[in-house]
């Protein structure tokens, strides 16, 4: 029997905006979430808005590419 592939993979959305903000700054930290997303229905990179306690604003957080 052959091993079927997950159409629904996880993914892990980071915060773009602490991201790019804090080159000079002292790293407070990064906010980041997981979901699922369909792998058929979205098969770009995956960004929503979420909050960010960093930030203390809603920003966008966009797919990183996880470690496996």
């Amino acid at each position: 029997m052959a091993k079927k592939k997950n159409i629904r993979v996880r993914v892990t959305l980071e915060c773009t905006n602490c991201t790019r903000n804090d080159v000079n700054k002292k790293k407070r930290g990064i906010s980041r979430y997981s979901t699922q997303k369909n792998r058929h229905n979205t098969p770009s990179r995956l960004e929503l808005k979420k909050f960010c306690p960093y930030c203390y604003k809603h920003t966008i957080h966009g797919e990183i590419k996880n470690k496996k």
